[in-house]
């Protein structure tokens, strides 16, 4: 009876079901912050169809609908800088978060030029640096935006023979 989750690169007929997903997951963020304006929140469909040419977008499926997705860009530097992990709530706890972040990891240093790999994620949001420790990320920075907010920065470093295995 149960299909299976299949993860690959997102496409712009994607945007629309990647947007109501965000806005789906970023609630509980909203709320645990206090702060319904963040930018999850806010974001435009244009907006994510431009993220779709400027940057990698994955997205998993169960089906057809996308039940998953996460963003990634790489900087000139060999930084590759990942963002909007998002799973839909009925498929938390049951590792996808994990599985999309190792392949946005493969996909971006694929070519060997990542050095690092970073994200971020706010201070009371345990779940996701839950994850992000169990992946290997330690905090490097933190910025308190306000009262209710501080925003954790996480890298680890890349391990390219790892993408050598998986070319």
């Amino acid at each position: 009876m149960g299909m299976s989750v299949t993860i690959s690169e997102a496409t712009e007929a994607d945007a629309e079901q990647i947007l109501k997903l965000q806005y789906l997951c970023y609630q509980s963020e909203a709320e645990l912050y206090g702060d319904y304006s963040i930018e999850p929140l806010t974001q435009s469909l244009d907006s994510i169809k431009a993220e779709l040419t400027t940057g990698t977008v994955l997205v998993a499926r169960l089906g057809d609908e996308v039940v998953a997705s996460v963003r990634g860009t790489v900087d000139a530097d060999g930084t590759a800088r990942i963002g909007k992990l998002i799973v839909h709530p009925r498929m938390q706890r049951h590792g996808l978060g994990g599985r999309l972040l190792n392949a946005i990891e493969r996909q971006l240093g694929a070519d060997r030029t990542t050095k690092s790999f970073q994200l971020f994620t706010g201070h009371r949001s345990e779940q996701n640096l839950q994850l992000y420790r169990k992946h290997g990320y330690a905090p490097v920075q933190t910025r308190r935006v306000n009262d209710r907010l501080t925003v954790v920065t996480l890298a680890k470093d890349s391990d390219t023979r790892a993408y050598v295995a998986s070319a």
